[in-house]
């Protein structure tokens, strides 16, 4: 039986993808790859990374990380930060 929280964060990049895709983008999901994006939205203006998080911040070290990475002038980086009981993210851009 696969593990509760792995399905509660599959639950919130699920829908990650599908505000992604409502808003026009196509989206990839990394899953199971413990990468550093959980979702990737592309359209053809840009391309959008997205970390998802449950009920938790960013650590700082992981904010560093994600702020170290290096992406083309056309991609952004985001959080999306879901809290138990809502439907919809706080979108958080990392510098």
């Amino acid at each position: 039986m696969p593990n509760h929280n792995y399905n509660r964060g599959v639950k919130r990049e699920r829908r990650t993808q599908q505000i992604l895709e409502t808003a026009g983008y196509r989206t990839l999901r990394s899953a199971g790859s413990h990468g550093d994006f959980d979702v990737v939205g592309y359209n053809a203006v840009g391309v959008l990374f997205v970390q998802c998080k449950l009920d938790r911040d960013l650590t700082p070290a992981e904010r560093e990380q994600l702020a170290q990475i290096q992406l083309p002038p056309n991609c952004l980086k985001l959080v999306h930060r879901y809290r138990t009981g809502r439907k919809d993210p706080e979108i958080i851009t990392v510098a």
